[in-house]
Formats: C-alpha cells, sequence, structure tokens
C-alpha cells in the first residue's frame, strides 16, 4: 500500500509500505479519509512523545472508512461497512482505569497512520472504539468524532452551565468545537483570535456571541472584560493555543471563582509562571484535560449524526494523501481550518 511515513521533525515521504496483517480480534480499515489536525502539524515539526515510538511511522490519526477485513473474532463488525475508530481504548484494569478516568489509562496506545490506504485497528480499540458510521453522515463527517470527542470531554470537565459567560481563546478546530459545544451548554460565548477565516467560523460554525479580533485591541484582557457583567471577568475560559504566554495570560479573564481551562498542549518541558496569590485568594479553578473516553467518543459521533455540530462547516480544503506537505504548509500559513485527506 502506499502511506504516509514520519522519518524526523520536517520529513515525511509518501511512499509504498508493507498493508499490515490483522490478528483474530482485529480489523483493516480502507482509509475513505482522514483530517488534518493541529497535533499533526505539531507533530511534523517537533516529533511527538506519545505518537512517534519509533522511526518510521505512520502519521495521521483522524479517520474514517470501511472494514476492508475483519478477523474471525471480531463481533458486530463485517466486510464493507462504514466505520469510524478512536486513536485508542482505555485497557480496563490499570489504576486509573479503576477510577473510571479512562482518558488516563497507563497503557494507552495511541493509534498513529491514518494518512494511507489502510490502517489496522488494535483489538482494545476494535472492542471498545470502533462504531457504525450512521446512514446520514458521511465519511468527511464521521472522520470529526475523535477531535470533537476531546472537546466534547474539556467541555465536560470545565464544568460549563446555561447563562454563564465563556472566553475560548485560539480558534483552530479545537477551540471552534469548543466555542460551539459552550453554545450548545447555553453559555454567552467569547471568541477571540487573529485570523479573519477563524474569527468568521467562529460567528458561522461557533454561534459565539462575540468575536474579538486580538490585532484589533491594545489591551486583550481589557476587551474581554467589558464583555462580562460588570467587567467582573468569565466565567470560564479555554486557552485552546498551547503557548505557554498564553497560559500565564487567560488566568486575568477569569472572575473570582472562574474556570480555566488550559487545553492547548504546549511543548515537553515548557514551564509557565502564574500568580499564585490570584489562583487561591480568588479561588480559581485550573484545570488541564487531555483525551477521550469511550462514552465522549459515543457522544461525539451522536453530536455529529444528530446535526448539532454541523463539522462539515470546518473543512476548507479537499486533496489527495500524497500532498500531506502542501497541507501542513497551508495549516502554517493560517489558510485551512481541516484537510480532508483521501487516498
Amino acid at each position: 500500500m502506499k502511506a504516509v511515513m514520519f522519518y524526523k521533525p520536517g520529513l515525511v515521504k509518501y511512499e509504498e509500505t508493507a498493508t499490515p496483517k490483522i490478528k483474530p480480534a482485529e480489523v483493516l480499515i480502507k482509509i475513505e479519509t482522514a483530517l488534518t489536525c493541529g497535533t499533526d502539524v505539531k507533530t511534523y515539526k517537533r516529533g511527538h512523545p506519545l505518537l512517534i515510538k519509533q522511526v518510521p511511522s505512520g502519521f495521521g490519526h483522524e479517520f474514517a472508512g470501511t472494514i476492508h477485513k475483519a478477523g474471525d473474532e471480531v463481533e458486530g463488525f463485517r466486510v464493507g461497512d462504514r466505520v469510524v475508530a478512536a486513536n485508542s481504548a482505555p485497557c480496563g484494569k490499570c489504576y486509573y482505569c479503576s477510577l473510571e478516568e479512562f482518558n488516563l489509562c497507563e497503557n494507552l496506545d495511541l493509534l498513529n497512520g491514518a494518512f494511507a490506504d489502510y490502517i489496522r485497528i488494535p483489538e482494545l480499540i476494535t472492542k471498545q472504539n470502533l462504531l457504525h458510521i450512521p446512514e446520514n453522515i458521511s465519511f468527511e463527517e464521521a472522520a470529526f468524532t475523535e477531535p470533537l470527542a476531546n472537546v466534547v470531554l474539556g467541555t465536560e470537565k470545565t464544568g460549563i452551565k446555561p447563562g454563564q459567560t465563556v472566553g475560548v481563546v485560539g480558534l483552530g478546530p479545537i477551540g471552534l468545537m469548543f466555542v460551539r459545544l459552550a453554545k450548545l451548554k447555553g453559555a454567552r460565548v467569547i471568541a477571540a483570535g487573529r485570523n479573519p477565516l477563524k474569527l468568521r467560523l467562529a460567528k458561522e460554525f461557533g454561534q459565539a456571541d462575540e468575536v474579538i479580533n486580538l490585532l484589533e485591541v491594545s489591551d486583550p484582557r481589557q476587551a474581554f472584560l467589558d464583555l462580562t457583567t460588570g467587567g467582573k471577568g468569565l466565567d470560564a475560559v479555554v486557552e485552546a493555543v498551547g503557548l505557554p504566554e498564553l497560559w500565564e495570560k487567560v488566568i486575568d479573564l477569569v472572575r473570582k471563582g472562574g474556570t480555566v481551562n488550559l487545553f492547548g498542549g504546549c511543548k515537553p518541558g515548557t514551564t509557565v509562571t502564574l500568580d499564585t496569590r490570584r489562583i487561591h485568594y480568588d479561588g480559581i479553578k485550573i484545570i488541564s484535560p487531555f483525551h477521550h473516553t469511550p462514552g465522549h467518543f459515543r457522544e461525539s459521533l451522536r453530536l455529529i449524526s444528530e446535526g448539532l455540530v454541523d463539522v462539515k462547516k470546518l473543512i476548507t480544503h479537499e486533496m489527495h494523501i500524497s500532498r500531506i506537505k502542501e497541507a501542513i504548509n497551508l495549516h502554517n500559513e493560517g489558510k485551512a481550518i481541516k484537510i480532508a485527506l483521501k487516498p
């Protein structure tokens, strides 16, 4: 088969490689659509401690397709089924699984290699996180199930309530999906970013109540506070960029007792400095949710299939998988939100 292989930061190749062989409890999926992701862009630039364990390695982890082969022990699925799979599944046996914190499972083995003709789905994922795609949605829409599942968990952990004012800083795909889910929770949402395309989608896709172009305001903090009750600050804010300087600044956007969701992952080894007086005496809650669980994965597919999150609006380009470098460049230039890659 043909696949995109990661060799080192800045070097990926579209080349011939062996088609994966499956075990009795596994399936082989023929990729119909794979999506680019901010994590892919970061991985291309600097590698990834969880996704890239050895090189060369497969690349890409958001996808949907049809079952090409199914092992003898696989139940509920057959060749030709339209399916979407998560990029992990919990072991169900470790300490964190015993606490039902499945996203923190000690044995998460993150699946990579969706920018290819085929991908092998390991047993644990096949049993827990392989889902049939409803007839009313496309492969492109179904491929959003994994990234949206992260946002479903992140929104739940943030504890958003109807009537609250929530800010989202950073309007990549994840930030835009946070805007949409916060609206579904009944919040008033203020979205902030720099890119005109993303600011427009915050309104059209996310249905944000207010947008702040950070290039047009002299004091971003004050711009947020001016849009809150009595200028006291946001009830909650989501940092969806992954820059340490933003991690440090967003804490000043929330009111006393507010919640700060540091969702954007920073480069490994990064440190930040926070105002401990503000955290302690103002009762600030700081969280940093990671990944998803089988329950959040299913909820994500429901939101898409019921039309509550119109993910099609986030696809800005469609191209062949071999054009992966061009796709990454479009992201770096701020011209793309999600690119649908086809074998």
